[in-house]
Protein backbone atom coordinates (compact mmCIF):
# COMPACT_ATOMS: atom_id res chain seq x y z
CA UNK A 1 0.00 0.00 0.00
CA UNK A 2 1.25 3.47 -0.88
CA UNK A 3 2.23 5.67 2.07
CA UNK A 4 0.93 9.21 2.55
CA UNK A 5 4.39 10.57 1.81
CA UNK A 6 4.50 8.64 -1.47
CA UNK A 7 1.05 9.94 -2.41
CA UNK A 8 2.19 13.48 -1.66
CA UNK A 9 5.35 13.10 -3.72
CA UNK A 10 3.43 11.63 -6.67
CA UNK A 11 0.87 14.43 -6.49
CA UNK A 12 3.43 17.23 -6.28
CA UNK A 13 5.43 15.73 -9.16
CA UNK A 14 2.64 16.83 -11.51
CA UNK A 15 3.40 20.50 -11.00
CA UNK A 16 6.18 22.97 -11.74
CA UNK A 17 6.74 26.62 -10.85
CA UNK A 18 5.20 28.01 -14.05
CA UNK A 19 1.91 26.07 -13.79
CA UNK A 20 -1.45 27.79 -13.38
CA UNK A 21 -3.72 25.38 -11.49
CA UNK A 22 -7.51 25.29 -11.41
CA UNK A 23 -9.25 23.28 -8.67
CA UNK A 24 -12.81 22.36 -9.66
CA UNK A 25 -15.42 21.49 -7.02
CA UNK A 26 -19.10 21.00 -6.35
CA UNK A 27 -18.99 23.33 -3.38
CA UNK A 28 -19.93 21.96 0.03
CA UNK A 29 -17.91 22.10 3.29
CA UNK A 30 -15.88 18.97 2.49
CA UNK A 31 -15.09 20.01 -1.08
CA UNK A 32 -14.27 23.60 -0.12
CA UNK A 33 -11.93 22.49 2.67
CA UNK A 34 -10.23 19.92 0.44
CA UNK A 35 -9.66 22.54 -2.26
CA UNK A 36 -8.13 24.88 0.32
CA UNK A 37 -5.75 22.10 1.36
CA UNK A 38 -4.66 21.53 -2.24
CA UNK A 39 -4.09 25.27 -2.60
CA UNK A 40 -1.93 25.24 0.53
CA UNK A 41 0.10 22.26 -0.70
CA UNK A 42 0.84 24.09 -3.95
CA UNK A 43 1.68 27.41 -2.31
CA UNK A 44 5.01 28.66 -3.65
CA UNK A 45 5.29 25.53 -5.81
CA UNK A 46 3.26 26.82 -8.77
CA UNK A 47 2.61 30.21 -10.34
CA UNK A 48 -1.11 30.42 -9.49
CA UNK A 49 -3.93 28.40 -7.92
CA UNK A 50 -7.62 29.23 -8.21
CA UNK A 51 -10.70 27.40 -6.91
CA UNK A 52 -13.86 27.31 -9.05
CA UNK A 53 -17.33 25.90 -8.39
CA UNK A 54 -20.46 25.38 -10.48
CA UNK A 55 -23.28 24.94 -7.95
CA UNK A 56 -25.18 27.73 -6.22
CA UNK A 57 -24.15 28.20 -2.59
CA UNK A 58 -27.18 29.23 -0.56
CA UNK A 59 -27.12 27.26 2.66
CA UNK A 60 -26.59 29.68 5.56
CA UNK A 61 -23.87 27.54 7.20
CA UNK A 62 -21.91 27.25 3.94
CA UNK A 63 -22.16 30.98 3.25
CA UNK A 64 -21.08 31.73 6.81
CA UNK A 65 -18.12 29.36 6.42
CA UNK A 66 -16.97 31.21 3.30
CA UNK A 67 -17.32 34.58 5.01
CA UNK A 68 -15.74 33.94 8.40
CA UNK A 69 -12.84 31.90 6.96
CA UNK A 70 -12.18 34.42 4.16
CA UNK A 71 -12.41 31.79 1.43
CA UNK A 72 -12.07 33.01 -2.15
CA UNK A 73 -13.66 31.02 -4.98
CA UNK A 74 -14.70 31.92 -8.51
CA UNK A 75 -17.96 30.79 -10.18
CA UNK A 76 -17.23 28.55 -13.14
CA UNK A 77 -18.96 30.87 -15.60
CA UNK A 78 -16.35 33.52 -14.78
CA UNK A 79 -13.40 31.22 -15.48
CA UNK A 80 -11.30 31.37 -18.63
CA UNK A 81 -9.99 27.83 -18.75
CA UNK A 82 -7.37 28.78 -21.35
CA UNK A 83 -5.44 30.57 -18.61
CA UNK A 84 -4.83 27.28 -16.77
CA UNK A 85 -2.66 24.32 -17.67
CA UNK A 86 -3.26 22.00 -14.70
CA UNK A 87 -6.66 20.85 -13.44
CA UNK A 88 -7.55 19.13 -10.15
CA UNK A 89 -10.88 17.83 -8.85
CA UNK A 90 -11.44 17.03 -5.18
CA UNK A 91 -14.38 15.40 -3.36
CA UNK A 92 -15.85 14.29 -6.71
CA UNK A 93 -14.97 12.44 -9.88
CA UNK A 94 -15.33 13.73 -13.46
CA UNK A 95 -18.46 11.70 -14.18
CA UNK A 96 -20.34 12.99 -11.12
CA UNK A 97 -21.65 16.09 -12.93
CA UNK A 98 -21.64 17.35 -16.48
CA UNK A 99 -19.76 20.51 -15.46
CA UNK A 100 -16.75 18.43 -14.42
CA UNK A 101 -16.52 17.14 -18.00
CA UNK A 102 -15.41 20.59 -19.16
CA UNK A 103 -11.82 19.79 -18.20
CA UNK A 104 -9.23 17.02 -18.49
CA UNK A 105 -7.81 16.40 -15.05
CA UNK A 106 -4.26 15.93 -13.92
CA UNK A 107 -5.35 14.81 -10.43
CA UNK A 108 -8.47 13.37 -8.80
CA UNK A 109 -8.68 13.09 -5.01
CA UNK A 110 -11.96 11.71 -3.67
CA UNK A 111 -13.61 9.51 -1.05
CA UNK A 112 -16.69 8.46 -3.03
CA UNK A 113 -16.94 5.00 -4.64
CA UNK A 114 -14.67 4.66 -7.67
CA UNK A 115 -16.40 5.55 -10.93
CA UNK A 116 -13.89 7.52 -13.01
CA UNK A 117 -10.13 7.38 -12.42
CA UNK A 118 -9.11 9.06 -15.66
CA UNK A 119 -6.43 11.47 -14.38
CA UNK A 120 -2.64 11.15 -14.35
CA UNK A 121 -2.85 10.95 -10.55
CA UNK A 122 -5.84 9.24 -8.91
CA UNK A 123 -6.31 8.95 -5.16
CA UNK A 124 -9.78 7.52 -4.60
CA UNK A 125 -10.37 5.94 -1.20
CA UNK A 126 -14.05 5.14 -0.74
CA UNK A 127 -13.60 3.85 2.80
CA UNK A 128 -12.97 7.35 4.14
CA UNK A 129 -15.80 9.37 5.65
CA UNK A 130 -14.55 12.67 4.19
CA UNK A 131 -12.17 13.92 1.53
CA UNK A 132 -11.00 16.42 4.17
CA UNK A 133 -9.52 13.48 6.07
CA UNK A 134 -7.46 12.51 3.03
CA UNK A 135 -6.29 16.10 2.58
CA UNK A 136 -5.36 16.33 6.25
CA UNK A 137 -3.09 13.33 5.68
CA UNK A 138 -1.47 15.19 2.77
CA UNK A 139 -0.95 18.25 5.00
CA UNK A 140 0.63 16.09 7.70
CA UNK A 141 2.84 14.28 5.17
CA UNK A 142 4.06 17.68 3.96
CA UNK A 143 4.90 18.65 7.57
CA UNK A 144 2.65 21.71 7.25
CA UNK A 145 1.21 23.32 10.36
CA UNK A 146 -2.26 24.31 9.13
CA UNK A 147 -3.46 27.85 9.65
CA UNK A 148 -6.44 28.42 11.92
CA UNK A 149 -8.73 28.95 8.94
CA UNK A 150 -7.50 25.88 7.03
CA UNK A 151 -7.72 23.65 10.11
CA UNK A 152 -11.23 24.92 10.87
CA UNK A 153 -12.37 24.32 7.28
CA UNK A 154 -10.95 20.77 7.22
CA UNK A 155 -12.48 19.93 10.58
CA UNK A 156 -15.86 21.23 9.37
CA UNK A 157 -15.48 19.12 6.23
CA UNK A 158 -14.92 15.99 8.31
CA UNK A 159 -17.67 16.82 10.76
CA UNK A 160 -20.19 17.59 8.01
CA UNK A 161 -19.59 14.54 5.81
CA UNK A 162 -19.53 12.11 8.76
CA UNK A 163 -22.48 13.88 10.47
CA UNK A 164 -20.40 14.24 13.59
CA UNK A 165 -19.05 10.66 13.20
CA UNK A 166 -22.55 9.19 13.03
CA UNK A 167 -22.27 8.30 9.33
CA UNK A 168 -19.56 6.24 7.63
CA UNK A 169 -16.43 6.89 9.68
CA UNK A 170 -12.99 5.35 10.00
CA UNK A 171 -10.24 5.74 12.57
CA UNK A 172 -8.46 7.82 9.92
CA UNK A 173 -11.30 10.35 10.16
CA UNK A 174 -11.03 10.39 13.94
CA UNK A 175 -7.24 10.82 13.88
CA UNK A 176 -7.49 13.65 11.36
CA UNK A 177 -10.11 15.36 13.53
CA UNK A 178 -7.88 15.06 16.59
CA UNK A 179 -4.90 16.48 14.70
CA UNK A 180 -6.88 19.46 13.38
CA UNK A 181 -8.57 20.30 16.66
CA UNK A 182 -5.27 21.62 18.06
CA UNK A 183 -5.30 24.39 15.44
CA UNK A 184 -8.98 25.35 15.06
CA UNK A 185 -10.90 28.26 16.48
CA UNK A 186 -13.89 26.74 18.36
CA UNK A 187 -15.72 30.07 18.19
CA UNK A 188 -15.62 29.96 14.40
CA UNK A 189 -17.00 26.43 14.40
CA UNK A 190 -19.89 27.51 16.63
CA UNK A 191 -20.57 30.52 14.41
CA UNK A 192 -20.70 28.35 11.28
CA UNK A 193 -22.86 25.62 12.81
CA UNK A 194 -25.38 28.02 14.32
CA UNK A 195 -26.10 29.58 10.93
CA UNK A 196 -28.57 26.81 10.10
CA UNK A 197 -31.82 28.41 8.92
CA UNK A 198 -33.06 31.52 7.20
CA UNK A 199 -36.67 32.61 7.57
CA UNK A 200 -37.54 31.38 4.07
CA UNK A 201 -35.98 28.00 4.93
CA UNK A 202 -38.53 27.62 7.72
CA UNK A 203 -41.31 28.56 5.28
CA UNK A 204 -40.02 25.88 2.88
CA UNK A 205 -39.98 23.25 5.64
CA UNK A 206 -43.52 24.22 6.65
CA UNK A 207 -44.69 23.75 3.05
CA UNK A 208 -42.86 20.39 2.80
CA UNK A 209 -44.53 19.22 6.01
CA UNK A 210 -47.95 19.89 4.50
CA UNK A 211 -47.04 17.81 1.42
CA UNK A 212 -45.36 14.93 3.22
CA UNK A 213 -46.32 11.28 2.88
CA UNK A 214 -45.03 8.56 5.19
CA UNK A 215 -44.70 5.04 3.75
CA UNK A 216 -42.84 2.21 5.46
CA UNK A 217 -41.09 4.68 7.80
CA UNK A 218 -39.94 6.71 4.80
CA UNK A 219 -40.95 10.37 4.65
CA UNK A 220 -41.55 11.72 1.14
CA UNK A 221 -42.27 15.29 0.11
CA UNK A 222 -42.25 16.57 -3.46
CA UNK A 223 -42.11 20.35 -3.21
CA UNK A 224 -42.70 21.30 -6.86
CA UNK A 225 -40.74 24.14 -8.43
CA UNK A 226 -38.13 25.51 -6.05
CA UNK A 227 -35.74 28.47 -5.94
CA UNK A 228 -32.97 26.82 -3.93
CA UNK A 229 -32.15 23.08 -4.00
CA UNK A 230 -30.22 23.39 -0.74
CA UNK A 231 -33.57 23.80 0.99
CA UNK A 232 -34.33 20.19 -0.01
CA UNK A 233 -31.14 19.17 1.80
CA UNK A 234 -32.09 21.13 4.91
CA UNK A 235 -35.58 19.64 4.87
CA UNK A 236 -34.33 16.07 4.35
CA UNK A 237 -32.08 16.45 7.39
CA UNK A 238 -34.95 18.00 9.35
CA UNK A 239 -37.33 15.10 8.64
CA UNK A 240 -34.73 12.60 9.87
CA UNK A 241 -35.35 14.01 13.36
CA UNK A 242 -38.78 12.33 13.40
CA UNK A 243 -38.76 9.36 15.73
CA UNK A 244 -40.66 7.22 13.21
CA UNK A 245 -38.53 8.07 10.16
CA UNK A 246 -35.84 5.73 8.84
CA UNK A 247 -35.55 7.59 5.53
CA UNK A 248 -36.43 11.01 4.13
CA UNK A 249 -36.75 11.69 0.41
CA UNK A 250 -37.28 15.33 -0.54
CA UNK A 251 -37.59 16.49 -4.15
CA UNK A 252 -38.11 19.62 -6.18
CA UNK A 253 -37.72 21.03 -9.70
CA UNK A 254 -34.88 23.50 -10.20
CA UNK A 255 -33.48 24.88 -13.46
CA UNK A 256 -35.36 22.28 -15.51
CA UNK A 257 -34.01 19.43 -13.42
CA UNK A 258 -35.64 17.17 -10.87
CA UNK A 259 -33.53 17.21 -7.70
CA UNK A 260 -34.00 14.36 -5.20
CA UNK A 261 -32.25 14.41 -1.83
CA UNK A 262 -32.20 11.16 0.16
CA UNK A 263 -31.26 10.54 3.77
CA UNK A 264 -31.52 7.43 5.91
CA UNK A 265 -30.40 6.24 9.33
CA UNK A 266 -27.50 4.23 7.91
CA UNK A 267 -28.79 1.01 9.46
CA UNK A 268 -30.59 -0.40 6.46
CA UNK A 269 -30.07 -0.40 2.71
CA UNK A 270 -27.62 2.14 1.35
CA UNK A 271 -29.16 5.42 0.20
CA UNK A 272 -26.47 5.72 -2.48
CA UNK A 273 -27.13 2.25 -3.87
CA UNK A 274 -30.88 2.79 -3.78
CA UNK A 275 -30.52 6.08 -5.66
CA UNK A 276 -28.40 4.41 -8.33
CA UNK A 277 -30.75 1.45 -8.74
CA UNK A 278 -33.82 3.65 -8.93
CA UNK A 279 -32.64 6.61 -10.98
CA UNK A 280 -29.16 6.20 -12.56
CA UNK A 281 -30.65 4.97 -15.85
CA UNK A 282 -32.12 8.43 -16.57
CA UNK A 283 -29.95 10.85 -14.59
CA UNK A 284 -27.00 11.28 -12.28
CA UNK A 285 -27.47 9.42 -8.98
CA UNK A 286 -25.26 8.30 -6.13
CA UNK A 287 -24.06 8.88 -2.61
CA UNK A 288 -23.15 7.09 0.60
CA UNK A 289 -24.81 4.70 3.04
CA UNK A 290 -26.87 7.43 4.70
CA UNK A 291 -27.15 10.14 2.05
CA UNK A 292 -27.67 10.45 -1.70
CA UNK A 293 -28.53 12.93 -4.43
CA UNK A 294 -30.25 12.53 -7.79
CA UNK A 295 -30.48 14.99 -10.68
CA UNK A 296 -32.66 14.26 -13.73
CA UNK A 297 -33.28 16.58 -16.66
CA UNK A 298 -36.97 17.29 -16.99
CA UNK A 299 -36.90 16.51 -20.72
CA UNK A 300 -35.48 13.06 -19.95
CA UNK A 301 -38.05 12.53 -17.21
CA UNK A 302 -40.84 13.42 -19.63
CA UNK A 303 -39.63 10.70 -22.00
CA UNK A 304 -39.85 8.13 -19.20
CA UNK A 305 -43.11 9.25 -17.61
CA UNK A 306 -44.95 10.45 -20.68
CA UNK A 307 -45.38 14.14 -21.45
CA UNK A 308 -49.09 14.36 -20.58
CA UNK A 309 -49.37 16.23 -17.25
CA UNK A 310 -46.33 14.38 -15.92
CA UNK A 311 -45.20 17.14 -13.53
CA UNK A 312 -48.24 16.52 -11.32
CA UNK A 313 -47.31 12.84 -11.08
CA UNK A 314 -43.65 13.21 -10.12
CA UNK A 315 -44.19 12.81 -6.38
CA UNK A 316 -45.97 9.48 -6.77
CA UNK A 317 -43.43 8.33 -9.38
CA UNK A 318 -40.55 8.98 -6.97
CA UNK A 319 -42.34 6.98 -4.27
CA UNK A 320 -42.84 4.06 -6.66
CA UNK A 321 -39.18 4.05 -7.70
CA UNK A 322 -37.77 4.26 -4.20
CA UNK A 323 -40.17 1.74 -2.68
CA UNK A 324 -39.43 -0.76 -5.45
CA UNK A 325 -35.68 -0.42 -5.04
CA UNK A 326 -35.60 -0.22 -1.26
CA UNK A 327 -36.98 -3.74 -1.17
CA UNK A 328 -40.34 -2.96 0.43
CA UNK A 329 -43.59 -2.73 -1.45
CA UNK A 330 -45.70 0.41 -1.13
CA UNK A 331 -48.52 0.00 1.33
Amino acid sequence: MMSNIQRLENFLSLFSTDNRVLIVINADPDAIASALAVKRLLWRKVYEVKITYFNEIRRPDNLTMLRVLNIEMIPINEIDDKKFDRFVVVDSQPDHHECFAMFRYDAIIDHHPLSCDCAKFNDIRSGYGACSTMMTEYIKAAAIKPSQNLATALLMGIKTDTAGFLRQTTMDDVRAFQFLYKYVNPCLITRIEQAEFKENDLDFIASAIKKKKIINHRVYSHTGKIKNPDQCVITADFFMRMDSANWSIISGIYNEKLIIIMRNDGLRKSAGNTAKQAFASIGSAGGHQAMARVEIKMEDLAEVMGKDDFENKIGEWIIDQVEANAGVKTE
